[in-house]
């Protein structure tokens, strides 16, 4: 298939799009719901647990079409059923943006504190989770010819220093599955990763505002990051990285450096 990607401002505007948002009832997920909408496209907010927040966030969204769908990560049957119910209601996908993700603070040297439960399910939730929503979606983002998938990492990936050694791992493994997706997806489907720093959205438990400043202030930018500042960065991929497939851009204030 030749597919044509056309810059300029007929790609500032996603009307006529459809986004699904794993992870969409709070923090970037949410945030980034607001403005996939604000851009034009109906959007399903994706949720594993809060169905209150998902419809709350659903509600606030400008423009019209959009609904929140359970869509437990872990669960690839419900997955397929999840696609099956965006092909029946929208007949399309044009952007799938993986938010969904969890974690808990374990000190890196207390290797007893990461038991096998807690480091195999931080594998299932942010390496095999996104995946098996790409697989579940990428038939139906093929039929558009110009479909995009997001995958929200961390700058944890690539420095090894976060809320513990398995997360770290899971988040290089999820930049290196953006690789290897943007490969196999090609030319229908783009595929990008966006990795922040921590980000002020109470995702890691027991992170409280005084940690958010005082990483903040070792960083270049000294700014702490909010949902919004990913959220905009996702939107600038989406709507104007037309050619780039297969790579993952850090929104960090300049900690990596």
């Amino acid at each position: 298939m030749n597919v044509v990607r056309t810059g300029g401002l007929d790609a500032l505007r996603l009307e006529g799009k459809v986004a699904v948002v794993t992870g969409g009832s709070s923090g970037i997920g949410a945030a980034t719901a607001n403005r996939l909408a604000e851009q034009g496209a109906s959007v399903v907010v994706g949720f594993h647990h809060g169905a209150d927040r998902a419809a709350e966030v659903v509600a606030q969204l400008p423009g019209t079409g959009h609904r929140y769908l359970a869509l437990s990560i872990e669960d690839s049957a419900q997955l397929r059923e999840a696609a099956q119910f965006v092909e029946n209601h929208y007949g399309r996908c044009d952007v799938l943006v993986n938010s969904a993700g969890r974690t808990r603070k374990v000190a890196h040297p207390d290797l007893d504190g990461l038991d096998d439960e807690l480091f195999d399910s931080l594998m299932r939730v942010n390496v095999r989770g996104p995946f098996a929503v790409v697989r579940a979606l990428a038939p139906l983002m093929r039929s558009t010819g110009d479909a995009i998938v997001i995958n929200v990492s961390s700058i944890s990936g690539s420095t090894a220093s976060g809320s513990n050694i398995a997360y770290c791992a899971a988040k290089a493994a999820l930049d290196n599955l953006t690789m290897s997706l943007g490969r196999a997806l090609g030319p229908e489907i783009r595929v990008i990763g966006v990795a922040p720093a921590a980000v002020d959205t109470g995702f890691v438990p027991g992170r409280g505002r005084d940690a958010m400043l005082a990483q903040a202030a070792t960083t270049p930018l000294q700014v702490v990051v909010a949902p919004d500042d990913v959220a905009v960065a996702i939107i600038g991929a989406v709507t104007h990285f037309r050619i780039a497939t297969g790579t993952t851009f850090q929104v960090d204030g300049g900690k990596h450096l």
